[in-house]
């Protein structure tokens, strides 16, 4: 097989394909993860009510015992106090409590299937996945050059590609600048 732009640019998208679509897929949902968390879903939630308690009441030995009370499974990640909310993270659910009222909510959670693992592709950092993501990269750089050089004629590159491929450059650099 002779080594050509068209021929490195298709066999290298075909390798690629499978952690392309991955990536696009589990990358459009984490970007929406404020209205909708991909990694997981709610599979149960309790109406809870403990006694009114001052905020400046709970460290870590409230929290370990209201741990214990409610049978919590899973470690307690974190928690803290937001305005007269008590907050708690676990690894399998979390729990938000009113202080002025007492009333808050359980909600336990599951990985959701399929998805929940490919979102982890973004953020694994063992280092065989950071090198395969290195070669990943590399990749779609050559995808991208390769691509360039494919088409011949009226809708070639330097015809027209390139005025294409200057607006995809300078629109996210707008966003850039205006998110900073």
């Amino acid at each position: 097989m002779k080594l050509t732009a068209r021929n490195t640019h298709r066999d290298i998208a075909y390798f690629f394909v499978g952690l392309i679509i991955s990536f696009a897929l589990s990358g459009i949902f984490l970007n929406h993860r404020q209205s909708w968390h991909p990694r997981r879903y709610v599979y149960d939630s309790k109406e809870i009510s403990i006694p009114v308690i001052h905020k400046d009441s709970i460290n870590e030995a409230f929290i370990k015992n209201f741990t214990n009370e409610r049978s919590i499974e899973g470690d307690m990640r974190r928690f803290n106090v937001d305005g007269e909310k008590l907050k708690i993270s676990y690894t399998t659910s979390d729990v938000t409590i009113d202080l002025t009222s007492g009333k808050g909510k359980i909600e336990s959670y599951r990985t959701t299937p399929v998805l929940g693992q490919m979102t982890k592709l973004h953020q694994d950092t063992s280092k065989w996945w950071i090198y395969y993501s290195d070669i990943f990269g590399v990749a779609m750089i050559v995808i991208a050059i390769t691509g360039m050089f494919i088409q011949k004629g009226d809708t070639s590159f330097s015809a027209r590609g390139w005025k294409l491929a200057l607006l995809g450059l300078i629109f996210p650099l707008i966003f850039l600048f205006l998110i900073s």
